[in-house]
């Protein structure tokens, strides 16, 4: 029996969990040479690969996908590395679709953004690009979130041209500033219009934010271990900065009126938690108000920053956070469901802490089912055609 069994539900932050040749077949020998220094932040080994996925194939193993779907992560779970195994993971899953992110790629993307020469961004962009819509390729519900890169204003436009042509599902776009300009530079509203043409969304994925100073790791006290054991993932001071990249660039996205320009573009914040979602609606709100009478940009705003946020921006809370009180705070049109399947953060029972959570402030009817569905296919409009 599938998971999920009693209601329709879109899964927004689900991955690809990439082997260290995953980009091999996108790229010629000289392309390989040149992003090295980037394919090499791949965290895992091939032999690391074969270790997690010994007994893989036995059948005792496989007899218990379904009823593991939730239970087994990383290269253990169903779908993750191979691509023709997805489409049963989706249905032991039971969702009507997955939104599809890379893995390893989010810190190859993350480490080019401050690369001086645009060509080599542009070419890891479109090399990753091309293995998400070939993995996702076997199923139309895998739909995949497709790179472009902000960090130069020239090319830009032209890699979100390409990703659209691709079959881009959604732009994913950094959440953390450029180097040399801001996020709502006017020659960045190519991006936007493109976007917003095409029916699609744009999206912030976790790991394309700002990281955490790591001098705050120098206390005068033991390493603290991640809650994989190792110390290159979230630890509860680091997982407070995730939020920082959005809330700034978006704000300013608000503030500099790319959202009044283009009404229509929806954005998605995923995988980065939703916790703080009503502060930064009440502090945006209160800012305006503070700052509209030195500010022409404000003064320009057609609707309050809270508005736009309810009418275009949508994200997914961790099964940890309360939705319930997020969801009463924000609004009903902002938060989405997510199993960020096959990784860990998931948990192995999301559906089930989030309904708790919805329960205990008393969210039913459609507000619940803007939660798990129809929130969902406002943001990803035209990109839901295919199913």
């Amino acid at each position: 029996m599938p998971y999920i069994t009693d209601r329709i539900a879109h899964d927004a932050d689900a991955h690809v969990f990439e082997a260290p040749d995953w980009l091999d077949g996108f790229l010629t020998d000289n392309q390989r040479r040149d992003l090295a220094p980037y394919l090499q932040l791949n965290p895992h080994t091939m032999a690391e690969v074969e270790s997690q996925r010994a007994g893989y194939r036995d059948d005792p193993y496989r007899a218990r996908d379904e009823a593991e779907i939730t239970l087994r992560k990383n290269f253990q779970a169903l779908g993750a590395i191979d691509r023709e195994e997805r489409p049963a993971a989706i249905d032991f899953l039971g969702v009507a679709s997955q939104l599809m992110f890379t893995t390893a790629g989010l810190r190859m993307l993350g480490a080019a953004e401050g690369q001086p020469d645009p060509a080599v961004v542009s070419t890891l962009n479109r090399a990753h690009n091309e293995a998400m819509v070939e993995f996702c390729s076997v199923d139309r519900r895998l739909l995949p979130a497709l790179a472009v890169s902000l960090h130069d204003l020239d090319t830009a436009p032209g890699l979100a041209t390409d990703a659209i042509d691709m079959g881009a599902a959604a732009l994913m776009v950094p959440s953390a500033c450029p180097l040399n300009h801001g996020p709502t530079h006017v020659r960045l509203d190519g991006v936007w219009a493109q976007a917003e043409a095409a029916g699609i969304p744009v999206v912030f994925h976790v790991g394309g934010g700002t990281a955490m100073n790591p001098t705050y790791k120098k206390n005068g006290l033991p390493p603290v271990k991640d809650f994989i054991g190792g110390d290159d993932n979230f630890t509860s001071v680091s997982y407070m900065a995730i939020p920082e990249a959005p809330m700034q660039t978006l704000a300013t996205m608000i503030f500099d009126g790319v959202l009044d320009r283009f009404p229509d573009l929806k954005i998605g914040v995923i995988e980065m938690g939703a916790s703080w979602v009503p502060g930064w609606m009440r502090s945006m709100d209160s800012s305006a108000h503070a700052f509209v009478k030195n500010e022409e940009r404000l003064r320009s705003l057609s609707l309050l920053p809270s508005e736009y946020v309810r009418r275009q921006v949508r994200a997914t809370p961790y099964p940890h956070e309360p939705v319930g009180w997020i969801i009463d705070q924000a609004g009903p049109e902002v938060c989405l469901f997510s199993t960020d399947y096959p990784h860990i953060e998931g948990g192995r029972q999301p559906v089930k802490r989030f309904d708790a959570s919805l329960d205990n402030e008393g969210i039913g009817g459609a507000a619940r089912e803007a939660f798990y569905r129809t929130n969902y296919e406002d943001l990803m409009g035209s990109a839901l055609e295919v199913l």
